[in-house]
């Protein structure tokens, strides 16, 4: 069964840090691309970033480049989202998201906020 359980989200403050984890399972996670989206409110699920199977390749959206970066360990079946310079438009749930089976995780909130 395929699971994707999402992490490390909370409040901070404009100009923080945080990093995202997503723990996955049921599925061989080294073979497959991951992505990250989230959801604010009000707002349709947007991607944010994706990694290939190797993580050799990464893709943005233009709101996040140069702020944020998605990784992944192969070895722990963890992808995470490093997320700097945060801004409170980025307050959101941030969801786990594999492509080969349309699976999602329950997602983590982000507060940016003072």
């Amino acid at each position: 069964q395929v699971q994707l359980v999402e992490s490390g989200g909370g409040l901070v403050q404009p100009g923080g840090s945080l990093r995202l984890s997503c723990a996955a399972s049921g599925f061989i996670f080294s073979r497959n691309a991951m992505s990250w989206y989230r959801q604010a409110p009000g707002k349709e699920r947007e991607l944010v970033a994706s990694i290939t199977p190797n993580g050799g390749i990464t893709n943005y959206a233009d709101s996040v480049k140069g702020r944020f970066s998605i990784f992944r360990d192969n070895a722990k079946n963890t992808v995470y989202l490093r997320m700097n310079s945060l801004k409170s438009e980025d307050t959101a749930v941030y969801y786990c998201y594999v492509v080969a089976f349309g699976r999602w995780g329950q997602g983590t909130q982000v507060t940016v906020s003072s």
